[in-house]
């Protein structure tokens, strides 16, 4: 059991914002898997990303491992709040909390999805609910898919507008739990720099001892994302022989690389993470920031690895989106 803000995802290992968790059927199927602890969304916008035959995934024969060319959720955030209150009325008696995953490049936009977000948790008293809130929103700054438009994680003060409102949100509101997703970092100053910019948004509060102490409104990041620009070719997928030269059928063939082929990466992410956040002073107010570790955990010695690189949380899409959600089973360890 790991407590992220005032969600407590219990057992701690999710999905992630992806593909397979576009309809409400396959929230429900993650809902109703005895091996989740929390239920993430796949990433929205306010009025849905246009998908076409261009946006898919291919697997890779020799790994675990997949490339996908998915823009952003083709259902509005309003679709993803409707099917989140539909099956939390339809489990009253459940605390398994979800994640809404959303984008916006405009403050003003963000501001309105968050509102939206925030009537769904005030239907639910999400803000007295204490430790089990059942609500929690995950801003993803690290698609490599949109074209035209770099992921901003690798320029984080370029956002620093949208934490702000994000920030706000929290400051009005201190039970609304926060978390980034957040690209594949290749260099230690590239952490440094997130963290920068994390930490002009902490704040100080007394406790009931009037003792200072140091909050900041991120409760947590979700790292890594599918590293961009990454290229198959038709022999290395299970597909076979596609249309074209490349594995991928949109025009350039790159896209997202994700699964085994990505997982030292990933692992390196969470533990420069954890590790700078765990040194970080107290007045920094960073040390509350839990870690979400995705990236190629295909069994149940890659979650093991996560959490041995500091990961509070393990995440997972690749292996369950070839296996379906058994690979959660799979990945708990309980498939004996």
């Amino acid at each position: 059991m790991v407590q992220i803000g005032s969600i407590t995802i219990d057992p701690p290992l999710i999905n992630t914002s992806c593909a397979w968790a576009s309809s409400k059927q396959d929230l429900q199927g993650l809902f109703d898997c005895p091996f989740t602890g929390a239920v993430t969304t796949r990433t929205a916008t306010t009025d849905g990303f246009k998908e076409d035959a261009s946006h898919n995934v291919v697997f890779t024969t020799s790994t675990i491992s997949s490339l996908n060319s998915y823009g952003y959720s083709p259902h509005p955030l309003s679709s993803y709040l409707r099917s989140v209150k539909e099956l939390i009325l339809a489990s009253p008696d459940s605390s398994q909390p979800f994640i809404i995953s959303i984008t916006s490049s405009s403050p003003e936009d963000l501001g309105e999805m968050i509102d939206s977000v925030q009537s769904l948790r005030r239907r639910f008293k999400d803000a007295t609910a204490g430790p089990k809130a059942r609500i929690a929103i995950e801003l993803n700054t690290s698609c490599p898919n949109i074209t035209g438009k770099a992921p901003p994680a690798y320029d984080i003060t370029s956002i620093l507008p949208l934490l702000m409102v994000l920030a706000d949100a929290h400051k009005k509101d201190k039970s609304l739990t926060i978390g980034l997703k957040l690209a594949p970092y290749i260099y230690r100053e590239q952490f440094v720099s997130v963290l920068d910019a994390i930490r002009k948004f902490s704040y100080c509060m007394e406790d009931e001892n009037e003792k200072e102490q140091w909050f900041n409104p991120f409760a947590f990041f979700t790292c890594t994302n599918t590293l961009g620009n990454s290229l198959l070719f038709p022999n290395q997928t299970t597909t076979g022989s596609a249309n074209g030269s490349f594995a991928l059928p949109n025009t350039s063939g790159v896209g997202g690389l994700a699964g085994e082929n990505l997982h030292p990466l990933a692992l390196g992410n969470v533990l420069t993470f954890s590790t700078l956040i765990k040194e970080s002073p107290e007045e920094d107010g960073l040390k509350g920031i839990k870690i979400i570790g995705v990236g190629g955990v295909v069994d149940f010695e890659g979650v093991k690895r996560m959490r041995d690189a500091g990961a509070d949380v393990v995440g997972a899409a690749t292996v369950w989106g070839r296996d379906g959600l058994g690979a959660f089973q799979k990945l708990s360890g309980n498939d004996n």
